[in-house]
């Protein structure tokens, strides 16, 4: 089984933090979709044929495109590839355009995920983080979606953010739970270099929060989640039971995957490639039968470390015994070596075959993670 992305990098305004590639010109549109349906058909041997378990349109906000334009593409991956009759197949979306009429038009198209980037129910965070919608569209949006027949929704949320306190955190998250939301994903605040958020910090007009209240915010989450029945299946995910998100699991389980669009990755266990971050020149590209795409071979040791990075985030942890088989004994003698400073101090723990997180352990997971990996 595989998987599909889709990358629509379509916004009608930039988030003040945002570093995902995105674009604000719409006029592209057309050319777009036309390149993107003529990468599927270009690239329809990547997977080799497998099975597709889950389609992912994310983004940008590809709550930009129409229903039309949603059902070209899908006329177009479903004629290329074998979709299982179960698919998981998501929508990232923004609040303020899950109006009645457009999810009434989605109810026409294959979807059974949304995904919403709602990131705060506090309107001075959304103001800040200069989010299209306020805290009434957001809880309106995720009403209406349920109205229309769709329990599978995901919600974004975010902290870290200046200003905000333990107990602005925690009302995001007791919302959430009111809503009965069977997945949330949460993420720190960060100031990645060439936002507008970045250059703020740089200017000395904000600062990031202090590493224990960053603290205080993430055990908030774990308590809170935990306690209404969410597993914490990943770093940054949680989930009601049934309500794993298929999709992002396969990317820390090893699945393979093609990312269909500018900026996005594939892989298919033998390398990873990536399309060029260039609205205009991944068109250019795809027009004249030569996609602009970066390739990397990946070697045993990127193998293991790919392996060390996506499994570890998770509950699932890493298998021992598959380092063994896989990698040899001299990877698993390491592996075991380096683990073990983070095990005495509770960071790691064993638990029979497997080495997992601890909660204090999730806090610094990439430390922890970058001690193990092979160099």
């Amino acid at each position: 089984m595989a998987g599909i992305y889709i990358h629509i990098p379509f916004c009608s305004t930039r988030c003040l933090y945002c570093d995902f590639f995105s674009n604000t010109r719409m006029e592209y549109k057309d050319s777009f979709l036309s390149a993107i349906i003529k990468e599927i058909e270009l690239r329809k041997d990547y997977l080799d044929g497998d099975s597709i378990d889950t389609i992912y349109f994310g983004g940008g906000t590809p709550s930009q495109l129409s229903a039309i334009d949603f059902q070209k593409i899908f006329n177009m991956v479903y004629s290329t590839f074998t979709i299982k009759d179960d698919a998981e197949i998501t929508i990232e979306a923004n609040p303020d355009d899950m109006t009645d009429e457009y999810i009434s038009a989605l109810q026409y198209l294959p979807f059974n995920r949304i995904s919403m980037g709602v990131q705060s129910f506090n309107d001075k965070d959304l103001r800040f983080l200069n989010r299209r919608h306020d805290v009434a569209q957001a809880i309106r949006a995720v009403c209406t979606i349920q109205e229309k027949g769709y329990d599978n929704i995901s919600l974004d949320l975010m902290y870290g953010l200046p200003g905000q306190t333990v107990a602005d955190w925690e009302k995001s998250i007791s919302e959430a739970i009111r809503l009965n939301i069977p997945h949330i994903s949460a993420y720190h605040l960060i100031y990645e270099e060439g936002t507008p958020l970045y250059r703020l910090k740089e200017a000395g007009k904000v600062s990031p929060v202090d590493e224990n209240v960053s603290l205080q915010f993430f055990n908030t989450l774990i308590d809170r989640l935990t306690e209404a029945g969410y597993m914490h299946y990943e770093i940054s995910n949680f989930a009601k039971p049934g309500a794993i998100s298929r999709h992002n699991s396969s990317y820390w389980t090893g699945k393979k995957y093609i990312g269909i669009g500018p900026s996005a990755h594939s892989y298919n266990t033998g390398s990873r490639q990536w399309n060029i971050s260039s609205l205009p020149l991944y068109i250019k590209g795809i027009e004249v039968n030569a996609p602009d795409i970066e390739v990397e071979m990946l070697n045993n040791n990127n193998k293991y470390n790919d392996y060390i990075i996506t499994g570890l985030r998770t509950m699932w942890g890493i298998n021992i015994s598959y380092i063994l088989t896989n990698f040899g004994r001299k990877m698993q003698d390491y592996l075991l070596e380096q683990a073990a400073p983070a095990i005495d101090r509770g960071l790691l723990r064993r638990e029979g075959d497997k080495l997992l997180f601890s909660r204090e352990g999730l806090f610094i997971s990439d430390s922890i993670m970058s001690d193990l990996l092979w160099v």
